[in-house]
């Protein structure tokens, strides 16, 4: 059973992200869940509390295990991070490496392979600024997909949306099983 975290950040999409939570757990996978304060706007922390059968870290803090960081342990023990869906802010965030929430920390203390999934308005998408961001997370070995052509929530036709689930989850266990010895 491989160890995998989902990272949810605050995107219209974020209530996908349960989906891909409960289909990880489907699989075998023990999830975790780190969620930003903005994908609390969105989608609850009991929901996939529930999904994933495990706490959910909603802040650097929550330290509930003992006197070990929690965020550490996550880090050691993950097989793949996975965010999903990924903000343009988030996406800033990760490559700047700003570690002053549970996802910043995590994602710098964890040495395994890193799966985005983009959810934005195209504008943003296409910004030189995230652009710029996406290519150092690449130039770093991050994988991503999509986003894909679509409505997006903000009423505009094109590129933003959040890959589908399905194409996530084929992704995250193509890394997974080359992870394997």
């Amino acid at each position: 059973m491989s160890t995998v975290l989902v990272a949810v950040t605050g995107s219209i999409a974020a209530f996908k992200a349960a989906d891909l939570v409960g289909r990880l757990v489907k699989a075998g996978h023990d999830t975790h869940v780190i969620m930003t304060p903005a994908a609390r706007e969105f989608i609850t922390p009991l929901t996939l509390q529930t999904l994933s059968k495990n706490p959910v870290v909603c802040d650097l803090f929550d330290e509930k295990e003992s006197w070990r960081p929690g965020h550490i342990g996550l880090a050691d023990r993950a097989d793949l991070l996975i965010v999903a869906p990924a903000t343009a802010d988030s996406i800033a965030r990760l490559a700047l490496g700003l570690a002053g929430d549970a996802l910043g920390a995590i994602a710098l203390a964890t040495r395994t392979p890193l799966l985005i999934a983009p959810a934005m308005n195209g504008k943003m998408w296409t910004h030189p600024a995230t652009q710029a961001h996406v290519e150092t997370l690449r130039t770093r070995g991050a994988d991503f997909i999509g986003p894909e052509e679509g409505m997006l929530a903000c009423g505009y036709e094109g590129i933003g949306r959040l890959w589908p689930v399905d194409g996530i989850m084929e992704r995250a266990l193509t890394l997974l099983q080359a992870r394997q010895p």
